[in-house]
């Protein structure tokens, strides 16, 4: 099994290198794919360094024209992933590579299609925000409503699928509506979908967190959108 590890970027020149190492040590047969979504930061000119030396074999490099978003960037690095599995890795080291054998486990077992990695299944994760955890709440629930799946955490950023999968749906949503998208899209699909339990490292504003309130809003209409019209 060869695993693709999809890794959309947007200024974060702080953590990308340490975020690439920690994959490069997880010891599965894989590619890394990095998604630079516009980057404005100096993340892409320190990306273009890694692959002008050639310091990751195992990586490859996409570099988007313009910001378009975190969907944007995932659909860009499922385009050209070869792997049988891929997964979705943000760049920011709030999700550890660590946990990639508890997340590919029910995969290889033959028993998922899709694995969701949980925030709240009693994995060590920092405390901060008590407002984005009851949005998360709220919006995972709504999702199940919809989808008739009983997940704990639909908004997660670890999520792992059959290679297969994207030959059946394709990703519309160019920000952060990828996550309740392709949640209502495999679930019309009757993918069997498992989760597991991960850690989470969250960060708060001052250290770069990106998703704002407005992004809980867009994921209300982007739950109605694809699961009551398709």
């Amino acid at each position: 099994m060869k695993l693709s590890v999809v890794v959309p970027v947007f200024n974060e020149r702080q953590t990308i290198l340490e975020v690439l190492n920690r994959i490069e040590r997880v010891p599965f047969e894989k590619e890394i794919i990095v998604v630079d979504d516009g980057s404005t930061d100096g993340t892409r000119d320190v990306l273009k360094g890694l692959q002008f030396q050639g310091a990751l074999p195992s990586t490859r490099f996409v570099f988007q024209p313009q910001n378009a978003g975190k969907g944007a960037a995932i659909r860009a690095g499922i385009q050209v992933a070869a792997g049988d599995v891929i997964l979705v890795q943000d760049a920011d080291l709030e999700y550890d590579p660590s946990d990639y054998p508890v997340l590919l486990d029910p995969i290889i077992k033959g028993k998922a299609d899709v694995v969701y990695g949980s925030r709240f299944m009693g994995g060590a994760h920092r405390v901060l925000f008590f407002w984005h955890y009851v949005g998360n709440k709220l919006l995972t629930l709504l999702s199940n409503m919809m989808t008739n799946l009983n997940l704990t955490d639909m908004e997660t950023g670890y999520k792992v699928f059959r290679r297969e999968i994207f030959s059946k749906i394709s990703i519309e949503e160019n920000r952060f509506g990828f996550e309740p998208e392709i949640t209502a899209k495999v679930a019309r699909l009757r993918c069997r979908v498992y989760e597991v339990p991960i850690s989470y490292f969250g960060r708060d504003y001052s250290e770069g967190k990106k998703i704002t309130w407005k992004d809980g809003f867009a994921a209300l209409y982007v739950i109605a959108k694809y699961n009551l019209f398709g």
